[in-house]
C-alpha cells in the first residue's frame, strides 16, 4: 500500500524536525512537505498531494485555525490533525469547528501520534467524543443561540433511530456503549453512524458532535442528558 503522505505545519523548525524523524521511520508514512505557517501550508498543498496535515495553531501570518478552515473548504481536502500545547484550549475548539478531524497535545507519546495519523487517514476522528463534549461545554458561550441558528436541512432526512444514535454520539458514547443502550449490535450502530455522516455531509464523529451542539440537538452543560429536538 502507498504510504500516508503527511505535511508538517509548525513555526518551530526544531519541532518539525522531531516529527519528521519519528514519521520517516515508519514504513507506512512519508513526510511530503513542511510549512512554517498557514500561508505556506496552503501554497504547498497546491502542488503536493497530501493525505494528513499536522497543523500547529499559533503561527505568524495565518494561524492554524484559519488555515484549517480554508483547507477543509477546498475540494477533496486532506485530513487535518490539530496539534495544541494546552489541553482544552480555545484553539482546539475552533479548530474542530473549522473542519479538523481531531486534536492532540504536542507532547503526546510518539506511538499515540502515529496511531492518530493512521486513524485520521482511515476516516476516523482521533478525539474521543467525550473529550469533544468537554470542549464544547467549556466554550458554550462561543456557540450561536440554538433557537436563532439556522436549522440543518439534513436533520429532517434522519430516521428516528438515526437521530437517537446522533444524540448518543454527541453525548460521548462509543459504538459499543450506544449498542448496549439501544440493544443493537455494534455493526448496526456503525451502519447508522455512517448513514448519519452521509446524510448530513459530515466527515467524522467530531463534526457530528459539533453539529448536535450548534443545532441544539444536545445542550452544552447538559452532562449528556440533552434530548432530541
Amino acid at each position: 500500500m502507498a504510504p500516508i503522505r503527511v505535511m508538517l505545519v509548525d513555526d518551530q523548525a526544531l519541532l518539525r524536525t522531531g516529527f519528521r524523524m519519528v514519521l520517516s521511520a515508519q514504513p507506512d508514512m512519508e513526510v511530503v512537505a513542511e510549512a512554517s505557517d498557514g500561508v505556506e501550508a496552503i501554497e504547498a498543498l497546491r502542488s503536493t498531494a497530501t493525505d494528513v496535515v499536522l497543523m500547529d495553531v499559533r503561527m505568524p501570518r495565518l494561524d492554524g485555525v484559519e488555515a484549517t478552515r480554508r483547507i477543509c473548504a477546498a475540494e477533496n481536502p486532506p485530513k487535518v490533525l490539530i496539534l495544541t500545547t494546552f489541553d482544552l484550549d480555545e484553539y482546539a475548539f475552533t479548530g474542530l469547528r473549522a473542519g479538523a478531524s481531531g486534536f492532540m497535545l504536542k507532547d503526546v507519546p510518539p506511538s499515540e501520534l502515529l496511531t492518530a495519523i493512521r486513524s485520521v487517514h482511515s476516516g476516523d476522528a482521533v478525539v474521543a467524543p467525550s473529550t469533544t463534549r468537554r470542549l464544547l461545554d467549556r466554550f458554550a458561550p462561543m456557540l450561536p443561540d440554538a433557537s436563532a441558528a439556522p436549522r440543518h436541512a439534513g436533520l429532517d432526512r434522519l430516521t428516528g433511530r438515526e437521530r437517537e444514535v446522533m444524540v448518543l454520539v454527541a453525548q460521548g458514547l462509543s459504538n459499543g456503549e450506544i449498542a448496549a443502550h439501544l440493544v443493537l449490535s455494534e455493526a448496526t450502530v456503525k451502519t447508522h453512524v455512517g448513514r448519519i455522516l452521509t446524510k448530513l455531509g459530515l466527515r467524522d464523529r467530531v463534526q457530528v458532535v459539533v453539529l448536535a451542539y450548534e443545532t441544539g440537538l444536545v445542550r452544552a452543560g447538559s452532562g449528556g442528558t440533552g434530548g432530541v429536538r
